[in-house]
């Protein structure tokens, strides 16, 4: 068995114990040439669950009646939408996960961070105590403190990549799509806390294609059951995730400020491109390299190109 196929395997494996967790009858495993298969059956309606491999990597593909209870039933639980939902709408997480999230893609300026957060069913209960939520609705001031309280809480358990400019330009230039980035800097947060603990549950916001994520992860990662999810920061962890990736990526224009002595801001507007341009006339074009992603159309505006 190659990689590509061990990787199919053990997907539809964890599939298959999501769906009998949910009371769900599903038939021994089929192996064919280029996919693992299994059929699910409740009452009198039935749908397949298609697992493929191949170079492209794995892909998930359910079969049967669209319009059917059991087809949305399953693809709810296979894409995440309604895993850990009651039947009152109130989230219900995993009793431990690891979240993950990031912050910076938008940011012309600055980097690319991603951070990862495992946490247990005492330190959720925390974190909602101290109020944790997505960081897009906190101030920077209010992220530095909440990243202190939630270090203090979940101690060593958490994992934080930042890509600096430069370092996402030369990974921009050999992988030519942001998603592709994302999708193995979740990866490896995700492989980094699994080197510690072992966990079977993680969840993270869906930005592309959800393979990208599951295809970049290494032999420890692919033991996990991974839920790319929209508004993924509803769920504690992810949003605990949110507030380290934040504060990370604010420290990186704490640290610009002292060295230059000029305030960069944040986001992509008609003020970063004043900000753009006065770099160039004061340390001259190369200088973007180092602070901004340079792939943004704002580059070609300042530049004149």
């Amino acid at each position: 068995m190659n990689l590509l196929e061990q990787n199919a395997y053990n997907l539809i494996s964890n599939y298959t114990g999501l769906l009998k967790g949910q009371k769900l009858e599903v038939t021994q495993l089929i192996k064919k040439q280029y996919n693992y298969e299994v059929n699910i059956i409740s009452n009198k309606e039935s749908v397949k669950l298609l697992v493929y491999f191949g170079k492209k990597g794995t892909k998930p593909v359910i079969q049967g009646d669209r319009s059917g209870k059991l087809f949305n039933q399953v693809s709810n639980l296979i894409h995440g939408e309604s895993l850990f939902t009651n039947e009152n709408s109130d989230i219900e997480e995993p009793a431990e996960y690891i979240g993950t999230d990031e912050s910076g893609k938008g940011d012309y300026f600055g980097p690319l961070v991603i951070a990862g957060v495992l946490a247990d069913k005492e330190s959720l209960k925390l974190l909602k105590e101290i109020g944790v939520k997505d960081s897009k609705q906190l101030s920077d001031a209010s992220i530095k403190l909440l990243a202190k309280k939630i270090k203090s809480i979940i101690g060593e358990n958490y994992n934080i990549i930042a890509i600096n400019p430069e370092r996402y330009n030369n990974l921009f230039g050999k992988m030519r799509n942001v998603n592709r980035i994302l999708g193995w800097a979740h990866a490896k947060v995700l492989e980094n806390i699994l080197e510690k603990h072992k966990v079977s549950h993680a969840i993270s916001d869906k930005f592309g294609d959800e393979r990208l994520i599951n295809d970049s992860l290494q032999t420890k990662g692919k033991k996990i059951l991974l839920h790319q999810i929209t508004k993924a920061e509803r769920y504690t962890a992810v949003a605990a995730a949110s507030i380290l990736a934040r504060e990370r990526f604010c420290e990186w224009f704490d640290f610009q400020k002292r060295i230059l002595n000029i305030d960069l801001p944040k986001g992509a507007s008609s003020k970063v491109e004043a900000s753009a341009s006065g770099i160039i006339d004061k340390f001259g074009i190369d200088k973007l390299n180092e602070l901004v992603k340079v792939h943004f159309k704002t580059t070609k505006k300042i530049i004149k190109v």
